[in-house]
């Protein structure tokens, strides 16, 4: 086991040195803090411990302290918050394919979308924790992806096309529940206030990608399939609040009306929000 000196490199203002100072190469204790643990109640209150294989979740949280373990136990390193990567300029073949992966999933954004990525712009990839990498232009976030997944918009860009994107809309009571980071669930849909698609719609028929939007009272006009991208709309808002990945489609949030709905979301406040790219 490493030994760990407290203090080298104290000086350092980043909370990420100063934790990884504390924590790299010790294991944790339930009650006692020395030169080989470190009591799990004086971490932060926000942390989350990350065992080797752990699934995390995609959202991004400037406070929280992201402690990464070895397979033995020991701490390997730390992440404080959201660390901002270099920025790497992309070649024009790989800008291509973002544009046309964009459309695929995002079909009514073809409207916009010399807007949103000129052929001759520059856009730039940054970095960011658990596999995530966020796409900028100009210093303007406008989506991430996590391993390759659909690209996710970043909620500047649903701002500017809210139009474009598939939606639900919770009601007033989830909303700080949303914007603290919880699991989105069924009950924030189907009370008075939510809106799920309009009863008798039917899935996305091939050929009619662009025959779809909000229909009535705030309702998508098609049914959502578990699995696929969402922004979240809120009772009383104008602009969306949340964007993440259905884990249950909306026909059977409709049938259940329990259980979670969006598990992990990019929302208003978070890291990423508050990136300044």
């Amino acid at each position: 086991m490493p030994l760990v000196v407290p203090g080298i490199m104290s000086n350092s203002d980043d909370k990420t040195q100063v934790w990884a100072n504390k924590l790299v190469g010790k294991t944790f204790s339930e009650n006692e803090s020395n030169e080989t643990m470190f009591c799990k109640k004086d971490l932060p209150e926000s942390h989350r411990i990350i065992k080797p294989g752990s699934m995390v979740t995609k959202d991004f949280r400037p406070d929280r302290l992201n402690v990464h373990l070895n397979e033995d136990g020991t701490v390997s390193h730390v992440v404080h918050g959201l660390p901002v990567a270099p920025k790497q300029k992309l070649k024009s073949s790989v800008q291509r394919s973002l544009r046309n992966s964009l459309l695929a999933t995002y079909p009514l954004l073809t409207p916009y979308i010399d807007e949103i990525m000129p052929k001759k712009g520059s856009l730039e990839s940054m970095k960011l924790p658990d596999r995530n990498t966020l796409y900028v232009l100009d210093s303007v976030p406008l989506f991430y992806q996590q391993d390759g997944s659909d690209l996710l918009p970043h909620l500047k860009l649903v701002h500017r096309f809210p139009q474009a994107f598939p939606s639900i809309r919770i009601d007033r009571g989830a909303i700080r529940f949303v914007l603290s980071g919880a699991t989105l669930m069924a009950p924030g849909l189907t009370s008075k206030g939510g809106r799920l698609p309009v009863e008798g719609a039917k899935p996305l028929e091939e050929g009619k990608e662009m025959e779809q939007g909000i229909v009535e009272d705030g309702r998508w006009s098609r049914e959502l399939s578990k699995g696929e991208p969402v922004v979240i709309m809120a009772e009383g808002k104008e602009e969306a609040c949340a964007v993440g990945i259905l884990v249950a489609g909306t026909d059977e949030v409709k049938a259940k009306g329990k259980g979670p709905v969006v598990e992990d979301a990019h929302f208003l406040g978070d890291g990423l929000w508050c990136l300044h790219a």
